[in-house]
Parts: structure tokens; C-alpha cells; sequence
């Protein structure tokens, strides 16, 4: 048995390792991570199995997430590290070891995508549970600074980590002539923008209407419950919505000429899923400029940076790329530079293995 606990909260598919070692989908962070942190894995599935009737009682009145963290908790004595992968389970993890633990308590580190939002601020403002969570993972620096000034956090506790993508899955030179997508093609190029969370789709509809390129929207996300809003949408003629795998979504970006994420303001990473994917398979990004949406893309050198809910300034962007192809393109080749030196999931996973080491050794 392993020292370290990672939660995962969703389902693994038992088939995963097979997908990823035949090419058919990209390494998982969980994968990397139990592999490098010799870590022990625990899911949804593996919780239930082990729920016991007040765990049942437990995800009957919480959810699965609250499950989870009950299961952690449980498991603690036989683990120096439990690192969670979300404030989902995080939070609830934190409240039983500070209010139900007795002893000695294994390290508590935890990814941390926003907590900004009165739920959780509630949480920490009035029990103070950050006294048992060891190390706060963020991807936005925006998060980091909200953290340490609001709960006076020390700053080696808050770790900013670029997010990461599979820079091997996704890569130009792994898409070959026989990954052929079935779209209608209008003109001569195309571009793409892919996802649900904070999505400002009607902004980019506006945007494209009218301009002499094909728009892909694939409007689906593995793991976000946001609405799609292209829904109600009147759909120019140029534009088509669909959904595809991650297998065909590297064909999509592939294909395109450049890929564009428009956001409604927001104080989190929404949208690093695809702007990594996407840099990772050498695209320039068009991206809104919201708060939380700043550590990526560098402005002018792996792509262009707009003001969030603007039509017109999204559509002079995305003339001016489709304009200036070589640019376009060059601002591809130094994004997936950028993807291979700082945010690739090797590079994640060895950042973090730094500090889940440093905790096995204290926990």
C-alpha cells in the first residue's frame, strides 16, 4: 500500500490506461499523478464500495463529493498525505479533521480552482478551516493573492501552478491524413472554440457573423455542469455547434486556423482546458481578458488577449489573425514552446511531486 491517498471525483474508466497507451485519449492528471506520487486512487466507485450505510446516508443528503471526502477522512490513519482534487472534497475533508479528528493527522494538500464565492468564503471566514489544509494548489494568481490577503495564509502555503495539458496526445505531428473530421465547409479557414464553463458564446456568434471564415463551436465539457449558450441562439450560417472526443477534438484544433475563447468575466482559469490543448497543437488563441484569465497567454506573442463581452473587439481580432496567417502562426509555434518548458503534464505532475514529497516527510 501506498502513503499517499488522491481523490478523484468522478468515475474512472477501468479502460483508461488502455486508452491512453493505445493513443486514444490523453494521460489523465490522476494517472501521472498516483504513478509519480505512488499514490492510491479513490473515486466515486471505489467510495461506494466501501460507503457502509452512513456513507450511503451521507450521499444521500450531500452527493457524491461529500461521500468522498467521508471516505478519505475514514482512511486517514493509513496514509501521511491526502491530496484532494478539488475544494469539493477539500473542504469537507478539512471540516472532519478539524472537528472530528483526534491525534496526529496525515498532510492535507489540496487543488483549489476558486473560492472566491460566498459559499466558500462563508466556510473559511467563520471556522477557520485552512488551519488543515497544508498547501492550497491554484491556477490563477488572482486566487493565490484572494487566499493568502483573506485568511492571512502564509504565502508557502499557496502554491501557483500553471495548469497542464498531455503535450504528447496533444501534438500537430500525432493528427495524420486519415483523422478526417465531416464538416461543411464554406471558406477557406476555420477556426474553433471548444467548452461550457463561463463561455460567452452569444459574444462570439456576434462576432463571427457575417466574416468569411467557418466557426466551430463545440459546446460540451467533460466535467462542467454550465449551461451551453449557444442554447437560443439565432446560428449564422458560417457558424455550426457540435460535440466531439477529445480524439477528434485534437483533429478539430488541428484544422483550424486559430482557436478563440470567449468568456464572460470571472476571477478563475475558466477556459485553460482548451487554451492549453490548443497551444499544445501550436494554435495562437483569441482569449476575453477576464480577471482570472491572465497567467496563459501571453499577449502578442502566443496570441491576443480582448476585452470579455465585446463583439466588435473580438471580430477586429479575429480579422486581423485570419489577415495575417504567418503571425497567426508564429504565435502557434511559441505557445506550444511555452506548453513544452512550463505547462505540460510532466512539468505539473513534477512540481507538485515536490511538495506531496516534502509532505510525506512531515506528515
Amino acid at each position: 500500500m501506498h502513503d499517499v491517498l488522491l481523490t478523484v471525483s468522478g468515475h474512472i474508466d477501468p479502460d483508461i490506461e488502455a486508452q491512453i497507451a493505445g493513443g486514444k485519449h490523453p494521460e489523465t492528471d490522476y494517472v501521472a499523478m498516483a504513478r509519480v506520487f505512488q499514490a492510491d486512487l479513490l473515486d466515486y466507485s471505489t467510495a461506494r464500495r466501501q460507503a457502509g450505510w452512513f456513507g450511503k446516508l451521507l450521499e444521500k443528503i450531500g452527493g457524491a463529493n461529500l461521500l468522498l471526502a467521508w471516505i478519505c477522512y475514514r482512511l486517514r490513519g493509513r496514509y501521511r498525505v491526502l491530496f484532494t482534487d478539488g475544494e469539493q472534497i477539500g473542504i469537507p475533508l478539512a471540516l472532519l479533521l478539524k472537528f472530528a479528528g483526534r491525534g496526529r493527522r496525515p498532510r492535507h494538500l489540496m487543488i483549489a480552482h476558486i473560492l472566491s464565492v460566498p459559499k466558500k468564503m462563508v466556510i473559511f471566514d467563520r471556522l477557520g478551516i485552512q488551519s488543515h489544509i497544508d498547501i492550497f494548489f491554484v491556477y490563477a494568481s488572482q486566487q493565490k493573492q484572494f487566499i493568502e490577503e483573506r485568511w492571512h495564509v502564509p504565502s508557502e502555503r499557496v502554491v501557483y501552478t500553471p495548469f497542464m495539458v498531455d503535450a504528447i496526445f496533444f501534438a500537430p505531428e500525432q493528427v495524420s491524413e486519415e483523422d478526417v473530421l465531416d464538416l461543411d465547409r464554406q471558406h477557406e479557414q476555420l477556426i474553433c472554440s471548444v467548452g461550457l464553463e463561463f463561455r460567452d458564446y452569444p459574444t462570439l456568434i456576434k462576432a463571427v457573423s457575417g466574416l468569411e471564415v467557418d466557426v466551430v463551436i463545440a459546446a460540451a465539457s467533460p466535467w462542467s455542469k454550465r449551461a451551453d449558450s449557444t442554447a437560443g441562439q439565432e446560428i449564422p450560417a458560417n457558424v455550426t455547434v457540435s460535440r466531439f472526443s477529445q480524439y477528434d477534438l485534437r483533429t478539430l484544433y488541428d484544422d483550424s486556423s486559430f482557436v478563440v475563447m470567449p468568456l464572460v468575466e470571472n476571477n478563475f482559469q475558466a477556459g485553460v482546458t482548451t487554451i492549453l490543448e490548443a497551444m499544445a497543437m501550436s494554435k495562437a488563441i483569441i482569449c476575453s481578458q477576464t480577471q482570472g484569465q491572465t497567467d496563459v497567454i501571453v499577449d502578442g506573442q502566443t496570441g491576443l488577449y480582448v476585452p470579455p463581452e465585446d463583439p466588435q473587439a473580438l471580430a477586429e481580432a479575429i480579422a486581423y489573425l485570419l489577415a495575417n496567417s504567418a503571425e497567426a502562426e508564429e504565435m502557434g509555434r511559441r505557445g506550444r514552446q511555452k506548453i513544452l518548458d512550463e505547462m505540460s503534464l510532466k512539468r505539473y505532475v513534477e512540481r507538485l511531486n515536490i511538495y506531496v514529497s516534502q509532505a510525506r516527510q512531515s506528515g
